[in-house]
């Protein structure tokens, strides 16, 4: 597809700003609720436990929309799918904040996150049809630099704002941006001409992808709580999930007007591409997940000091993002790639050499290390993902590469917790087995500490605690080091050239 295919809008860095901000927002929010959740189950007079549907609802019809946004695409068409994504998700926030009871306030988030859903993978569809060819790199370069920062000041400002104001505005903050952003993007892309289809709706898909997809997000978010398959709940939901996904499969496959095109994995390069998309994020997420757990519950930091200790990563991609896009093009992407994967794997394997005495600056220090990495991960895979696509394929397929990374988001979340909880109750065991009556080091601590009393053997067991979450916070840092070590070898597989007509041009929702 020629550059005659790209529109261009008649201000093109207002129609940019709009397009980003409504990601940003959308991205933000999926972060921003996390730390507001003990003040609103407490507002609203239900327990920690209830609190946490409000991330689980939202993530669950997020998780059902991503695949679907192909199948909206061909039948609304691109711009209308977005501005009704954004008009929509604007006003199930406002109901998000006015809700008042969790169930309220649970329906309204199920609701925002279905209409989150198409909202990225139409940004990333209407970013590459706007920008000519020779600029497209620095398209995808300002949309990872988005995805990057949102999650990062996400749980700042929903501290900030709870602590300061209430949490209702975690959720109204959205309003005037979502106005904005379908206002300007309607008016700046109203003229591009869409064509679209009305096929046959894939019934049976839809409801295989809501069981199947569904119940795998709820076992995901409630896995930890429920204790894993000790849970009959977990094990029925499992057992539906894994049915229903397998189903689904082979009934898309053969099915003349499939819901979601998984034929696009026999592309090499979109194949390896999401492979390699949904493994780096989930690493990358589990470190996000992982490094403020462990300030806040045992290095003593408070939520804001961790997110301050975190947010270094994001200042290299935010200056490095204009460079990346405008050369991008001139190297071959698995290399840019392949930095990215060494940056954040040799980051983690620093911080696999910590101790209890680690200071903020060396923390703030290695973040910002790894931000070499962060700013080399999204443009590079995204062009890899992308690169053999055509017309509504694009749409398809940044709709169902998101899919896949928001699920490695999911997984990374629940095994995180789970592995970082296991190995320190591993190592916990392992380190009291030493503090006897037959070891003559700990008799002679005890003895300095003035005896075996029972408040110096609580104040030992704090400390064996400490350092036992310690060595399990090292562990996980080795096992994600080694692992985006080895996306290094799984990004080789693609196959040049990466700048070919799909991903360039997407034209319409119809082609």
């Amino acid at each position: 597809m020629q550059d005659k295919a790209a529109f261009t809008p008649p201000n093109m860095w207002l129609a940019v700003l709009a397009l980003s901000l409504a990601t940003f927002m959308q991205v933000l929010d999926s972060t921003i609720a996390n730390v507001a959740l003990p003040t609103i189950a407490g507002n609203l007079g239900v327990s920690a436990d209830q609190g946490t549907w409000v991330i689980t609802s939202f993530a669950v019809c997020n998780a059902i929309a991503l695949p679907l946004t192909g199948w909206f695409t061909r039948r609304f068409g691109q711009l209308k799918l977005f501005i009704g994504s954004v008009v929509m998700f604007t006003l199930t926030s406002f109901l998000c904040g006015f809700a008042h009871s969790m169930t309220e306030l649970i329906i309204f988030r199920a609701l925002q996150g279905f209409f989150a859903g198409p909202m990225f993978p139409m940004c990333q569809t209407l970013l590459l049809v706007i920008f000519p060819s020779s600029k497209r790199s620095m398209a995808l370069a300002l949309l990872s630099m988005v995805t990057v920062v949102a999650p990062i000041v996400g749980p700042i400002t929903g501290g900030w704002i709870t602590d300061n104001y209430s949490w209702p505005w975690i959720f109204y903050i959205n309003v005037p941006i979502g106005i904005f952003a379908s206002i300007v993007v309607w008016t700046q892309l109203r003229a591009r001409e869409e064509t679209t289809t009305h096929a046959p709706i894939d019934y049976i898909g839809i409801a295989l992808l809501v069981m199947g997809v569904g119940l795998l997000q709820v076992v995901l978010d409630k896995g930890n709580d429920l204790d894993w398959f000790a849970s009959s709940h977990i094990i029925i939901m499992s057992t539906i999930s894994v049915i229903s996904l397998v189903s689904f499969v082979i009934w898309e496959l053969g099915e003349r007007h499939p819901i979601v095109n998984l034929r696009l994995f026999k592309d090499r390069n979109f194949a390896i591409g999401t492979i390699s998309l949904t493994l780096g994020y989930a690493a990358f997420f589990a470190i996000n997940i992982i490094l403020p757990q462990w300030l806040q519950t045992q290095m003593g930091y408070t939520a804001i000091w961790a997110g301050l200790a975190a947010a270094p990563m994001g200042v290299l991609p935010l200056m490095m993002t204009p460079i990346i896009g405008r050369y991008a093009s001139k190297f071959d992407l698995r290399i840019l790639a392949s930095l990215s994967f060494l940056t954040m794997g040799a980051s983690c394997l620093i911080r696999a050499q910590f101790n209890t005495d680690v200071d903020f600056r060396t923390i703030a220090e290695v973040q910002l290390f790894m931000g070499i990495g962060v700013a080399f991960f999204f443009m590079p895979i995204t062009t890899i993902v992308l690169s053999n696509l055509n017309g509504a394929q694009v749409a398809e397929g940044s709709g169902l590469a998101t899919f896949f990374r928001v699920l490695g988001g999911s997984f990374a979340s629940s095994l995180t917790t789970w592995i970082w909880s296991r190995r320190e109750v591993f190592h916990h065991a392992n380190l009291t087995e030493s503090v006897s009556i037959y070891n003559p080091s700990a008799v002679d601590y005890l003895d300095k500490m003035g005896g075996a009393t029972q408040q110096h053997l609580a104040f030992i067991d704090k400390t064996i605690e400490q350092q036992a979450y310690m060595m399990s916070t090292i562990d996980y840092f080795w096992i994600l080091g080694w692992g985006f070590m080895a996306l290094i070898l799984v990004i080789w597989f693609a196959r040049p050239p990466f700048v070919r007509s799909g991903a360039p041009s997407a034209p319409s929702a119809g082609h």
